[in-house]
């Protein structure tokens, strides 16, 4: 451990030489000590090791192994199954279907579900999101107040041959009204190996440090599934990590670090589960006037259908309804 605190501590000094502080020892030796809130993207604590704070610090990401239990995984696919069978009805739960896959999994004659959203009010699914093992990493991003703002479960069918699989490269605080983007962190847990050929992600590490690019659907011929939008225009050329995982797996990465997936080119449905975590001290912005208007216009519109609203829901209210405090006090958002 002293190596890699040795480590870390190179790598504060090459982050800003600011962070070190003169002072006298009793010897009246000079003595360098290191400030530690120079590392932006994480927080102090005792969980993290130092290689895993460099990492989350440079990459955007930090992949923990075996972090959910096999038995916790199928309780949440049990309860992905009873809602594909329409056997529970889950209070405001998009079922979003892929536009090209027409084999549902578990119902015949139905599209397949590529993706439920908004889980916050089923119990089993939401669980996830209260996990204490989970939770102690996502502190470590957030801080002690949490609060869970977007779920998902991801099911990623088999391509038909048209690629609408994929998911376009994209920062997932495109969809976010809210900030500071550094106490946003997304965990993703695989619900069952997560390989290149069933479409794992793909991250590119050090994006993050970067600004929100403008984001649109991607031309893409064989259409495109609804609410995916894609960066329209990032460097093809840097470097890509495809993050290859095992049942449990869990990945928290920054919501500006850019990532997508590709085509599921095996027979079977990846599966993973995720939530958008944030500190409840962030704070909503107002969007107009930035790259975040489209996405703010087709949330409203889709809004104002599902509940009759018209147009007195805003972007943030959108939000502020789906959010769910599970730490901590609900100071802001």
């Amino acid at each position: 451990m002293s190596r890699a605190a040795d480590r870390l501590k190179v790598f504060l000094n090459h982050l800003d030489r600011s962070s070190f502080i003169q002072a006298s020892s009793t010897s009246g030796q000079n003595v360098a000590y290191y400030h530690p809130q120079v590392l932006r993207y994480t927080l102090d604590n005792d969980l993290l090791t130092p290689e895993q704070r460099i990492s989350y610090e440079e990459n955007g990401f930090v992949l923990i192994k075996n972090l959910v239990s096999d038995e916790d995984i199928d309780r949440f696919r049990g309860a992905f199954e009873r809602i594909c069978r329409r056997e529970v009805q889950v209070p405001g739960l998009v079922v979003m279907r892929d536009v090209a896959i027409s084999r549902s999994e578990f119902v015949q004659d139905q599209k397949a579900v590529s993706k439920l959203q908004d889980f916050q009010e089923d119990p089993e699914l939401f669980r996830y999101c209260s996990l204490p093992q989970i939770l102690k990493f996502v502190e470590c991003f957030t801080g002690p107040n949490v609060m869970a703002m977007h779920t998902m479960l991801i099911n990623k069918p088999p391509d038909a041959g048209k690629k609408t699989s994929r998911h376009p490269m994209h920062q997932d605080l495109h969809y976010f009204p809210f900030r500071p983007a550094d106490r946003i962190v997304c965990s993703w847990t695989a619900m069952e190996r997560v390989t290149r050929q069933n479409g794992c992600l793909v991250v590119l590490p050090g994006t993050h440090t970067g600004i929100l690019k403008e984001h649109d659907y991607p031309e893409w011929e064989g259409g495109v599934n609804k609410m995916y939008h894609g960066i329209r225009d990032f460097d093809s050329q840097h470097p890509r990590v495809h993050l290859e995982m095992e049942k449990g797996d869990t990945v928290f990465f920054h919501p500006l670090l850019i990532h997508g997936s590709g085509m599921n080119q095996t027979e079977g449905f990846r599966k993973a589960i995720s939530c958008h975590y944030a500190s409840s001290d962030c704070y909503y912005i107002d969007v107009r006037g930035t790259t975040q208007e489209n996405i703010e216009k087709e949330v409203k519109e889709i809004a104002a259908r599902k509940y009759n609203l018209g147009d007195s829901i805003t972007f943030q209210d959108t939000w502020a309804v789906r959010g769910r405090l599970v730490q901590g006090d609900r100071t802001s958002l």
